[in-house]
């Protein structure tokens, strides 16, 4: 059977662990409050009513396709197509290819980032196998201009870094939205997993502080994982009302990389 993403591929490992996918999302939640098309992700008004959820969401499309045949991939991807030309039609105007290509940009940079926490450092091969799996998703999604490989890729994403972030009305309120979802005592944990991920031109634009209280938390963490003491931890981490959704994130679906 043909799968999007072949076993063995390190994406699979990446997207197949519910530690590394959460600071996938830590990450990528504080670069999409600053992307200058974040008022698309209000036009519906999903992502302020329930910012977790549509965390869980995303990661249901994501992990669909990065674990499925190719067919039912394909599928998936084109879905998502799909909705986005609802929003379009709905608001009638068109979401900038340049967005489309900055949600691509985190998904590739918070893949390697996140994972290089918490496990090790990837190699340049790895890199361009991650860069290259979500290089066939944006060209099905028929997003344009996307660099070949993963080192031609890089000068791209630090110029979209510069361009396309700003702090705005809607970047003040996604964060409100944030604490208010989590709670404080959460929200704390949101923005020391964030400062641990995010480039340095996020972390400035938001003003978050030199100290990282989290980091010297990490050994301790990847300790848990030998003692099974884990899911503990992240359970904690999320509200309760969340627990069918971090049930099914804990699925164990990765494959060792050899």
């Amino acid at each position: 059977m043909e799968y999007f993403v072949r076993p063995g591929n390190v994406v699979r490992e990446i997207w197949g662990k519910s530690d590394t996918i959460l600071f996938i999302f830590a990450g990528a939640s504080a670069e999409f409050a600053l992307n200058k098309a974040v008022d698309w992700l209000y036009f519906t008004g999903r992502l302020p009513a329930d910012p977790i959820g549509r965390l869980f969401s995303t990661v249901r499309y994501a992990r669909e396709i990065v674990f499925s045949p190719r067919d039912a991939a394909l599928k998936a991807i084109h879905k998502i197509t799909s909705i986005h030309q609802g929003v379009e039609n709905k608001r009638g105007s068109v979401i900038p290819m340049w967005a489309y290509r900055d949600v691509l940009f985190m998904l590739i940079y918070y893949s390697i980032a996140a994972y290089e926490l918490l496990e090790k450092k990837l190699s340049d091969p790895q890199k361009e196998e991650v860069y290259q799996v979500f290089y066939e998703m944006g060209i099905n999604m028929g997003i344009e201009d996307l660099p070949a490989t993963y080192k031609a890729w890089l000068p791209v994403r630090e110029a979209h870094l510069q361009a396309d972030l700003a702090v705005s009305d809607h970047s003040i309120d996604l964060f409100k939205q944030y604490r208010k979802h989590l709670g404080a005592a959460r929200y704390a944990i949101l923005i020391e997993g964030q400062k641990l991920v995010v480039p340095k031109r996020v972390g400035e634009l938001l003003q978050f502080s030199s100290i990282h209280w989290m980091a010297p938390v990490v050994p301790i963490f990847k300790f848990s994982r030998l003692i099974h003491m884990d899911k503990l931890i992240k359970a904690a981490i999320l509200p309760f009302k969340y627990k069918d959704d971090f049930k099914a994130l804990e699925e164990n679906l990765h494959e060792p990389v050899k």
